[in-house]
């Protein structure tokens, strides 16, 4: 293997065999993560690659597995820090590196590599962990949404992670603001909580930071009363329309479980959506 002095310039990958790699993209693709993959299709010449070998890098950094070493390592590194940092989600493409010519290497051969973003799930945040919340995280999570479930009441959240199971759903016990400090802009915010001025708080810091979906439930009276706090508080009409009141489908939901199916159904057209 080539000298490891270049693993460091843009993040130091932690060694692991291609199924690790696997698995650590898999559960970072499932906690809502984004996640670049980059793979060794084929080599000609000497070089340190060898065909399998996996590298990842994720959204919050983490970076497992290795292409080779070296410069070519360094390379690959920066091309997938670059596909992250541009959210290039839809691509796959495969790169030739010519590790003499390009890359000062004194191998002198060529390696293949394949570039893929894996599929993540959609991020999800519920803030508020009562009846409607622990029916509603669940549901979501078994729709292949990425779940973060909040309440500052303790009691709550506990009784929360007792009743719900799955790896798609986070229960924490803190505000809203710091449970989404590692959540996407590109994250669904949805405020359920059993108060109505911190719904209020949920829905204006969610316009606020920008996220691409924002919700609430309530009745229209209490979407009225929001929306005239908004205008009050400046917020832009554009902004003000982009607010889901009340969250979900138009079903004739009344019980917890029946308005969780609501919620779900038009979270579920929304990731749809072109």
């Amino acid at each position: 293997m080539e000298d490891d002095t270049a693993r460091d310039v843009v993040h130091a990958p932690l060694t692991a065999d291609a199924a690790e790699v696997l698995r650590v993209a898999s559960e970072a693709a499932a906690s809502g993560e984004v996640v670049v993959l980059a793979t060794v299709l084929a080599r000609r010449g000497s070089t340190p690659a060898t065909p399998g070998q996996k590298l990842v890098l994720t959204s919050t950094g983490a970076c497992v597995g290795t292409v080779g070493g070296g410069a070519l390592e360094r390379a690959v590194l920066q091309a997938l820090a670059l596909r992250l940092a541009a959210d290039d989600v839809t691509t796959v493409r495969t790169e030739t590196y010519k590790l003499g010519a390009s890359l000062g290497m004194c191998c002198g051969g060529t390696v293949d590599v394949l570039f893929e973003t894996v599929a993540s799930a959609p991020p999800v945040l519920l803030v508020g962990a009562g009846h409607l919340g622990q029916a509603t995280a669940p549901l979501l999570g078994r729709c292949g949404f990425a779940v973060t479930l909040t309440d500052e009441r303790e009691v709550w959240i506990e009784r929360a992670r007792a009743a719900i199971g799955g790896p798609r759903v986070r229960c924490l016990a803190e505000p809203f603001d710091e449970a989404a400090r590692k959540l996407p802009r590109r994250a669904a915010v949805v405020a359920m909580t059993h108060d109505h001025t911190l719904d209020q708080d949920v829905i204006e810091w969610a316009l606020r930071e920008g996220f691409a979906y924002v919700g609430g439930v309530g009745s229209r009276g209490k979407r009225a009363r929001t929306v005239a706090r908004l205008e009050a508080k400046g917020f832009p009409a554009g902004a003000i329309a982009r607010v889901q009141m009340p969250v979900g489908l138009e079903i004739g939901a009344r019980t917890p479980d029946e308005i969780a199916v609501a919620i779900a159904a038009e979270l579920v057209r929304w990731r749809r959506a072109p």
